[in-house]
């Protein structure tokens, strides 16, 4: 039987990761502010989709990989840090320009496929399988209970960073201050970027 207070344990840890600002959260609120909250949610949809497999795959023993040969992490990073710097560099301008609309929104797959190259999203992972992973209990239902909470912490979560940027869209239409929004996204996913591979 799973206690509540490992289960209250798992949903405070899951929220305060999927919550804080990360490559994920950054991305949705660049895509909310560029695209609006409807069109952003294939992506906020692919989030937790690539959680689930992610710390499923984790508990059934990807983890003793990482542990095994630890340079795989360190090319994750370095993999996720030059996506981040394209995107930083992909920002600029692209908020402000009332032109044309160019680009689209992430879609499901690439968002869910994201988190396999975002090293928080390993960390969130490699942590719940083993911090929170219920060793008394069957090991299908264990292994249930810890990925499959992670998704209705996660959704929410996330969809606060996209309805903030999609508000930015509604209420800014000042371009100036749109152009200060994408230099200070940019900058945020280049210091993420940067953390990132010296961690």
């Amino acid at each position: 039987m799973i206690e509540f207070k490992l289960f209250f344990a798992l949903v405070s840890y899951y929220f305060v990761m999927f919550a804080t600002p990360g490559p994920n959260n950054a991305m949705l609120t660049a895509s909310g502010i560029k695209f609006g909250f409807k069109r952003t949610l294939p992506h906020a949809f692919g989030i937790p989709f690539g959680h689930i497999v992610q710390i499923t795959l984790v508990c059934f023993g990807l983890g003793a990989l990482f542990q095994k040969y630890p340079s795989i992490q360190f090319y994750l990073k370095w993999i996720c840090f030059f996506y981040l710097i394209y995107l930083g560099w992909k920002i600029f301008g692209s908020l402000s320009s009332n032109e044309k609309e160019t680009g689209r929104p992430l879609k499901f797959y690439e968002a869910a496929l994201f988190q396999f190259i975002n090293p928080k999203a390993w960390v969130v992972a490699l942590t719940a399988a083993t911090a929170f992973f219920p060793n008394e209990e069957n090991f299908i239902v264990a292994t249930i209970f810890v990925a499959g909470t992670a998704p209705f912490v996660c959704f929410p979560s996330i969809c606060i960073w996209a309805l903030f940027g999609s508000s930015i869209k509604l209420i800014i239409k000042n371009v100036k201050a749109k152009k200060i929004i994408e230099y200070l996204l940019a900058i945020l996913l280049v210091i993420t970027a940067v953390i990132i591979v010296i961690n």
